[in-house]
């Protein structure tokens, strides 16, 4: 059974390759994934590691929580699963037929007025 941990506080120059090998002193790394900007490809500042085992994630999490990793001190801690975001259709879009699909206010015109 494999570990998922939370890496965070990264260096946004941090790549992959940094981290497997910085984990892979505490135990097997099965993946590493730094998260990205979509639009930027930039590093966001966290990553995700998952260990082969529960004690190469205990032993990484002893270890490198607070390792100085580019002047920064690191946070690895277990991941949790993301929180349930509530469904919001307050945004206007989309649209349906009574609006003309443009979305947006009810009430607005969307032929003209001559």
């Amino acid at each position: 059974m494999s570990r998922k941990l939370f890496v965070g506080n990264l260096p946004y120059e941090t790549m992959e390759q940094d981290l497997e090998s910085l984990f892979g002193q505490a135990g097997q790394v099965e993946t590493v994934t730094v998260v990205r900007d979509r639009v930027t490809g930039r590093a966001r500042g966290f990553a995700f590691v998952e260990m082969a085992s529960e004690d190469a994630a205990q032993k990484a999490i002893s270890d490198l929580h607070g390792h100085q990793l580019g002047g920064r001190a690191l946070t690895v801690n277990e991941a949790r699963p993301p929180a349930p975001r509530p469904f919001r259709d307050d945004f206007g879009g989309g649209g349906d037929r009574n609006r003309g699909g443009r979305g947006g206010r009810p009430g607005r015109r969307t032929e003209p007025r001559w």
